[in-house]
């Protein structure tokens, strides 16, 4: 139970964020479950590496936390950071950071982690 309370505590504080949204709580508090939302997304929720094999034409499947990071081998992790940084790598890093669509779902958690809603 606990290493699943590890893994995925991220989804609780989302739920938390959409709570705090609708209630309105006060802006400190939504800044700091953002915070935590984004930051989980981006480099501790559970993914796949997606990083491009040796091949050029797959990509890897390996374990890896967040969708910022790669795998355990460290040419993935550090060829994942350069296409985000490279201009003519924006491309691949979008196929390489979100293969599938739970990497979708989970990058679009870190966005709307930092977007609030407007009040009407």
């Amino acid at each position: 139970m606990g290493k699943v309370v590890h893994l995925y505590w991220g989804y609780m504080v989302a739920a938390a964020l959409i709570v705090a949204w609708s209630q309105q709580w006060s802006l400190p508090v939504i800044v700091a479950l953002s915070l935590g939302v984004s930051a989980y997304a981006a480099f501790q929720v559970p993914v796949w590496c997606g990083a491009l094999n040796r091949d050029g034409q797959t990509y890897c499947r390996n374990n890896a936390y967040g969708v910022l990071m790669g795998c355990s081998k460290r040419q993935h992790r550090w060829q994942k950071m350069k296409m985000i940084v490279l201009r003519s790598k924006v491309g691949n890093a979008s196929r390489s950071v979100f293969p599938t669509a739970k990497e979708k779902f989970n990058g679009a958690l870190a966005v709307a982690g930092c977007c609030r809603p407007s009040r009407r």
